[in-house]
């Protein structure tokens, strides 16, 4: 008898709960969700309810060369593993981060520039903008898409101490907006859970699609660099040959002499007004160099 009341006690509490945030509507993607997310959704979703063995023992540790490691990484990671296994794809290391460190995910995002930081600095770059905006991240400002990885700190500090694989979001009544995850280790066991979007815990997104740009300096390396080269080495400023994606003597020259030519302080760090330019100055060049005209054939354009 007493359980039957502590457990309708408890359903009546999740109920006031679910009340309290009022009836929640779920959110569209904003971007196109790949046919890959989807079967990695499925493949998450269809572990829920794992449940850890004796000390720790996940098959996801196993997996990954340590059968009792702590397992929310090396969980997202066997999922991965396991759409390429059954669909032959090859998202794993190239789309998504095959690790088991604290902070290797996190940086592995960062250098395959899709990363989103919940507000702030990423550590050891600088601030991030989403495209197409002209002010810094500020947390809500991004909203996570599913396949999303959301990586998040216990502490008061930057170090990741878990991560969780984006479901959807949902919006209540009152504006708040929640995220609902696939995550392991919680704690023992592959569970759904959801956080709100202002979790103060979370530190950011390793994102599907390419979302925000991000302030560059010297030492820096990864896919954002290697694009500003490009469009550096594109303007005349930047040899090809130091086209490397790493930010060197070379490229921090180059960003000085572009911000000279412009007006822009020359500074050597490609900060979002710098960025802004060499992307308008890139446009700018198309539009005027034959070489990037799409030529259209008038007898494909006639009608029968």
């Amino acid at each position: 008898m007493l359980k039957r009341v502590m457990i309708l006690l408890l359903a009546a509490a999740l109920l006031a709960g679910a009340s309290c945030r009022g009836e929640e509507t779920r959110l569209e993607p904003v971007r196109l969700v790949p046919d890959y997310v989807e079967w990695l959704l499925q493949v998450a979703g269809g572990e829920v309810g794992y449940h850890e063995g004796d000390h720790g023992y996940s098959k996801y540790g196993e997996w990954a060369g340590d059968p009792y490691a702590q397992w929310c990484a090396e969980f997202l990671c066997w999922c991965v593993d396991q759409v390429d296994q059954r669909y032959n794809t090859h998202l794993l290391d190239r789309i998504y981060p095959l690790y088991s460190g604290q902070n290797t995910g996190r940086a592995w995002f960062i250098r395959a520039g899709r990363f989103v930081v919940r507000k702030g600095e990423v550590e050891g770059w600088g601030y991030e903008w989403l495209k197409g905006g002209n002010s810094f991240i500020r947390t809500g400002d991004y909203i996570p898409q599913p396949g999303d990885f959301v990586f998040f700190t216990w502490t008061s500090g930057t170090d990741t101490d878990h991560v969780a694989l984006v479901e959807y979001c949902t919006e209540d009544e009152e504006g708040q907006i929640r995220i609902h995850v696939i995550e392991g280790n919680n704690p023992v066991t592959v569970a759904r859970n959801t956080y709100s979007l202002y979790d103060t815990q979370i530190l950011g997104y390793g994102t599907v699609h390419d979302l925000a740009d991000i302030t560059m300096r010297y030492g820096n390396s990864g896919e954002k660099v290697r694009q500003l080269q490009e469009s550096l080495a594109y303007l005349g400023f930047l040899e090809s040959r130091f086209v490397t994606g790493n930010f060197g003597n070379a490229t921090a020259s180059a960003v000085r002499a572009f911000q000279a030519a412009h007006g822009i302080r020359p500074g050597g760090i490609a900060n979002m007004e710098t960025q802004q330019k060499i992307q308008d100055e890139v446009e700018i060049k198309k539009d005027k160099d034959p070489a990037t005209w799409t030529v259209i054939d008038e007898e494909e354009e006639s009608d029968d």
